[in-house]
């Protein structure tokens, strides 16, 4: 039985080999666990359009929102692993939601393979112009005044978004009202149009909305002020300790190929570096990164720890 167990390994390694070596032949599928419109969705939507003319082979965007990623992430989780199914994975599908969530549909750390850290971007704290207020103080001052009659939206509980704002009314003893989405974009559309009077959101999702005057830009959530937005502080200036940022990854279903993850790993670090890449990702306030799978692994390590610490701090709990 053993001889015939061996036999059939041997017979299968050449198929296997074979696979790897024609990856990709047919389309790839790229998971975004939230809505179209925002940050998450618009980075793997730059990154597929590029990998497509490199690897010639289509790569498609698929939005899969709700339960703050976790659906989505889920379904790359069970999806088989044969180098065809991706996930843009988030902080909070990759570090937070283990912490805040009371049942997990997936093991964070078991159930993905790291491929490559995309980007990372500062978020950004905006207000809908009719709230009124021009300033980080005078917001707080606001809130402090009439508590948790200001609402904020998220791209949905456990998102960058929603911590980010917990960590602010931890850190200012300031009450808001969340109101969670199903994704940047519709919270956005709603931010927008003032059901919600503000947002720590994506620097890349809110840009283009403050470029037209339609979001006030108070403060970056970054250690320093974005080029992209002269004028507009780090909120740490002004909330001592005040420090979050966002970032991408591309993650597999655990056992993909690792010869199919190094190549792609390999592809999307050409991709980040590449000057009109680069022009494009830092037109909507992204940072391109790249990387190995190994130095992705270490970083998501390095961030759960992190976020762990804001999750219990803030006694954000979603059951």
């Amino acid at each position: 039985m053993k001889r015939f167990a061996a036999a059939a390994l041997l017979a299968a390694l050449p198929m296997v080999a074979s696979a790897q070596a024609d990856w990709p032949s047919k389309p790839v599928r790229i998971v975004v666990p939230f809505a179209a419109g925002g940050t998450t969705d618009i980075t793997a939507r730059i990154i597929a359009e590029q990998l497509t003319k490199a690897l010639g082979q289509t790569f498609v965007v698929e939005n899969k929102g709700g339960a703050g990623g976790n659906l989505g992430a889920a379904e790359v989780a069970k999806a088989a692993p044969d180098g065809y199914t991706y996930l843009m994975g988030t902080p909070g599908t990759q570090a937070i939601n283990q912490f805040l969530y009371a049942k997990m549909p997936y093991d964070t750390q078991k159930d993905f393979a790291p491929v490559s850290l995309v980007v990372r971007v500062p978020n950004v704290l905006v207000v809908n112009p009719g709230l009124g207020v021009k300033s980080v103080q005078e917001l707080i001052d606001r809130a402090k005044a009439k508590p948790g009659s200001i609402n904020y939206g998220t791209p949905g509980s456990g998102t960058t978004g929603h911590l980010s704002t917990e960590l602010l009314k931890s850190l200012t003893k300031t009450d808001f009202t969340h109101v969670p989405y199903k994704g940047s974009g519709p919270m956005l559309q709603d931010l927008l149009g003032g059901t919600v009077q503000m947002a720590i959101d994506n620097l890349p999702s809110a840009m283009p909305h403050i470029k037209a005057g339609k979001l006030v830009a108070l403060a970056v959530t970054s250690p320093e002020p974005s080029p992209e937005l002269p004028g507009v502080p780090a909120l740490g200036s002004v909330v001592p300790g005040y420090v979050a940022e966002s970032w991408f990854v591309l993650m597999a279903p655990a056992g993909t190929p690792p010869g199919i993850v190094d190549r792609l790993s390999g592809e999307v670090d050409r991709i980040v570096k590449r000057p009109d890449v680069v022009e494009r990702f830092k037109a909507l306030g992204a940072t391109p990164v790249g990387g190995t799978p190994k130095s992705l692994g270490d970083f998501i390590a390095q961030e759960t720890g992190k976020w762990r610490d804001v999750v219990k701090a803030s006694g954000a709990r979603v059951d």
